[in-house]
């Protein structure tokens, strides 16, 4: 009766870069589960960032929104990706919708699902910052997520937590680890021919700094933070992928072109991203992935932001709040500079959020819950 049983129709749904890293072990595993139909469909919220990861993975969408549009204000994207949902739910009529973290396709994504009463499942669930404006709009899409969602795939016990304070019912919550780990740790065994090629007798500073809360006067004194690092340091070089948004790519051209210790340069692929991972001391970042990712490759973090939804990788002492502040951000990476005990002592290599497997929890608990 096994072999017999009906395939479950699952749609997996993708927006951003992020989001592709993170689905694409669990797609990879429902495609080789015996009871799964996969369906993949793509926002493409962020167009030719998603495109890059998914093909290096070895998966198509099965069907394309194609959302993205030039400095598209939000209430369009929502309105816009609600209606081509609600409508990609109806023909395609899943058995599950599945989508990861926080981004406004996965708030809509649950919404969709809702209205068509269709089971959600939301990977990554239960961080939590406790400022609904800060990640903006991030916050708030996923404490909305929360409430639509029928399966709860939380990476830690502290999302757990979260998510029991919000009164979302036991028996939905599963931890599972992060499927961020999952991926890294098969890129980073095979990415060392992607090492960009930087002086190798400077010490590589890695930046990624995008985020919407940080617009205008923050983003501004983070530039400022490492132009000064630049100048004074002649032992270092940044790294610097910059994002194709205007309000970041503007003004970090504008404040840290032309420095010979600055490379500003297209965002980079997946693969390579890891490689100048790996390569760096020290990261400089707004991005939570980096959070996830940089701690299981020993290197520290000095985090852009004021408050994190990551507190795990803070309460081992890995990670670091510096905020979008100049002065922060010069003192704490002159200490890593310069204090060799302060490095070593966030150069652990630990990975609270996960040891390569969670993705096959996930499947595994889908079987249970949508197969039988």
């Amino acid at each position: 009766m096994q072999g017999c049983r009906i395939k479950r129709n699952i749609l997996c749904v993708v927006g951003t870069r992020p989001e592709a890293i993170k689905m694409a072990p669990i797609i990879l595993g429902l495609q080789q589960a015996s009871w799964a139909r996969v369906r993949v469909v793509a926002t493409a919220q962020h167009r030719q960032l998603l495109d890059k990861v998914l093909s290096f993975f070895d998966i198509e969408p099965n069907i394309d929104l194609d959302a993205m549009r030039p400095d598209q204000a939000l209430p369009d994207l929502t309105a816009k990706l609600l209606t081509e949902l609600d409508r990609c739910f109806a023909q395609e009529a899943p058995d599950a919708v599945l989508a990861q973290g926080d981004t406004t396709t996965v708030m809509v994504s649950a919404l969709a699902a809702f209205y068509r009463k269709i089971p959600f499942g939301h990977v990554e669930a239960g961080l939590r910052s406790g400022d609904v404006l800060s990640p903006f709009p991030e916050e708030m899409n996923r404490i909305l997520a929360s409430n639509l969602a029928r399966w709860h795939f939380a990476p830690t016990e502290s999302a757990r937590t979260n998510l029991l304070a919000e009164a979302i019912p036991a028996d939905s919550i599963f931890v599972t680890g992060n499927t961020v780990i999952d991926a890294l740790l098969d890129v980073s065994s095979r990415c060392d021919a992607d090492t960009p090629d930087l002086p190798s007798d400077k010490r590589l500073i890695l930046v990624t700094a995008h985020r919407r809360e940080n617009f205008g006067k923050p983003f501004a004194q983070i530039c400022r933070a490492i132009r000064y690092l630049a100048d004074l340091r002649e032992d270092v070089i940044f790294l610097y992928p910059v994002h194709p948004n205007p309000h970041v790519k503007d003004a970090a051209y504008c404040i840290l072109g032309g420095h010979p210790r600055i490379r500003l340069c297209e965002p980079l692929d997946y693969v390579p991203f890891v490689a100048a991972m790996k390569r760096a001391s020290f990261i400089l970042s707004d991005s939570g992935g980096v959070q996830e990712e940089a701690p299981a490759l020993g290197k520290p973090v000095l985090v852009l932001r004021r408050e994190t939804e990551r507190p795990e990788a803070v309460a081992e002492g890995v990670v670091r709040l510096v905020g979008p502040d100049f002065d922060a951000i010069v003192r704490e990476s002159q200490r890593l500079l310069d204090d060799p005990r302060a490095y070593g002592s966030m150069a652990r290599g630990v990975s609270p959020y996960g040891d390569g497997h969670s993705a096959g929890r996930i499947v595994a608990v889908l079987g249970r819950s949508v197969a039988e």
